[in-house]
């Protein structure tokens, strides 16, 4: 797997997190899912998160997962690091896609803790474990404790980081100082990701090396932006950059519609169309249209501001 700086190096930056793409029918399609890989390469991404929860994972089955992996892959493999995110319901199913995610060249594996039951501890640790036993991949650990109910602790994190494969952690619970604990415990050569795209700039500010988000894709001109004035020390460039990125996302975020509904017809008015969100996630509504419009506008004119 080489030394830890090394494999770690390429996992910064902006790493859109990756929409299911469907047909009009609503089954995957593999040409929607490389015209948009090629779409978000072309904006000049660092990388791209796979089948995780902007990917609809929990919506599809095992062999859709893998016909998306595998289509990212065909366009992108050898040009940006691909991290997969492969936590299925059961460990069974998890070990299957991160083997699938090594034979297609994915860079990373990734995976969320067990959902739906409440599980002690050592039991997460042993479902992670399987996955990192299964290949020869870096393995991240996804904290999302909105979604799954369960916030990674310290304790976990110290046993999860003694593991040579766990090269990191995407943090997307709200407290930025989540960020700063699992930075200053993971150290230099241990990557934590941003999860909250509201609170990139600040999160990047207090540790974070990079950033997965959610609402990247609509919009990658702008994070990646804000990225660069961060590096630059451009800190109140950054945060103007962040500002204009929250109004647009609350804009997004006032629809009835679920959001990733919004952003696929957002991206659909920018040329590229991956069909609607799959049920349940309700589709957006006629009334939503003038909202998302104007987040579409707001985009456009935040990119000629500051792009």
């Amino acid at each position: 797997m080489g030394t830890r700086s090394s494999v770690t190096e390429k996992f910064k930056g902006i790493f859109p997190a990756f929409y299911a793409c469907y047909d009009e029918q609503g089954d995957i399609s593999p040409e929607r899912v490389r015209a948009f890989t090629q779409f978000l390469m072309d904006k000049g991404v660092n990388g791209l998160y796979v089948c995780g929860s902007s990917g609809e994972c929990i919506y599809m089955t095992k062999e859709e997962r893998m016909l998306t992996l595998e289509n990212v892959m065909a366009v992108a493999k050898g040009k940006i690091p691909v991290i997969a995110h492969v936590a299925a319901m059961s460990t069974r199913e998890s070990v299957e896609l991160a083997q699938h995610a090594q034979k297609c060249g994915a860079d990373a594996l990734a995976a969320v803790p067990p959902f739906y039951f409440t599980l002690p501890e050592y039991a997460i640790e042993q479902y992670w474990k399987a996955m990192i036993d299964a290949t020869d991949l870096p393995f991240i650990i996804y904290n999302i404790p909105g979604t799954t109910h369960y916030a990674l602790s310290m304790n976990l994190f110290m046993k999860m980081k003694s593991y040579d494969k766990v090269v990191g952690v995407k943090n997307s619970s709200m407290p930025t100082y989540d960020i700063q604990r699992f930075k200053a415990a993971g150290g230099p050569d241990f990557v934590v990701f941003n999860g909250p795209d509201e609170q990139f700039v600040a999160g990047r500010i207090i540790g974070a090396d990079a950033g997965i988000g959610g609402t990247y894709g609509v919009m990658p001109e702008l994070f990646l932006k804000a990225n660069e004035a961060l590096m630059q020390g451009e800190n109140d460039k950054a945060r103007e950059i962040q500002y204009a990125i929250n109004n647009i996302i609350e804009t997004m975020t006032s629809c009835q519609g679920n959001l990733y509904s919004v952003e696929k017809e957002i991206l659909r008015m920018q040329g590229v169309d991956i069909g609607q969100a799959r049920l349940p996630l309700p589709p957006f509504t006629q009334e939503d249209l003038p909202k998302i419009r104007k987040a579409a506008e707001m985009i456009e004119d935040s990119k000629k501001r500051f792009c």
